[in-house]
């Protein structure tokens, strides 16, 4: 569904001013996550700056005024326990924002596989609440997660199966990947 374009933002997760500890070299570190594809990172924020939690920074290739450069990517089970927590609070605050995004996925969403539908994939919708949600986006698109909701009220909380499936895939528990990009096998090994 999300582009394959590169973080131009991201949101502090946590910021460690003395570094992590058991590293050699005890320097700040900020954990983020990218507002676009949901990519953890972590990065060295510049020379006498503090950073705070909740906070956006740019990351982009351009001149950063917060980030002096990128550590590289890491996984669920690389972050601290402060940023683990933090992390649905700010992925439902990035769904919200991006809330059409999200509504024209439960729109155009289609099959991955011959047995497989992306939608069967976000928690709460199985193969009865599929039929439901592709009978009613054919009578007429989703315009909103409240319509959604007011529509297929069975689903829940419909920002929040998104912010859920999220964290699965950051977690590395899922087989397909709709939302996020995960680090190669390489970069997870190197931590």
């Amino acid at each position: 569904m999300m582009n394959a374009k590169r973080e131009e933002n991201a949101i502090v997760l946590d910021y460690l001013p003395y570094g992590k500890s058991g590293e050699a070299q005890r320097e700040p570190v900020a954990q983020l996550l990218g507002d676009l594809q949901f990519t953890l990172l972590e990065a060295i924020p510049k020379a006498g700056l503090t950073l705070s939690v909740g906070e956006k920074v740019y990351i982009g290739r351009g001149e950063r005024d917060k980030i002096a450069h990128i550590r590289g990517r890491v996984t669920y089970q690389q972050m601290t326990n402060a940023a683990q927590q933090e992390l649905e609070r700010q992925i439902k605050a990035i769904v919200l924002l991006r809330e059409p995004e999200f509504v024209q996925f439960l729109n155009r969403a289609g099959a991955i596989s011959i047995r497989v539908h992306a939608l069967e994939q976000l928690p709460s919708i199985g193969k009865k609440n599929l039929h439901h949600l592709l009978d009613e986006r054919e009578r007429k698109p989703f315009e909103t997660f409240a319509d959604a909701h007011t529509r297929l009220p069975q689903l829940g909380d419909v920002a929040h199966i998104f912010v859920e499936r999220i964290i699965r895939e950051l977690k590395g528990d899922e087989k397909y990947f709709l939302f996020v990009k995960l680090p190669s096998r390489e970069e997870r090994e190197r931590y």
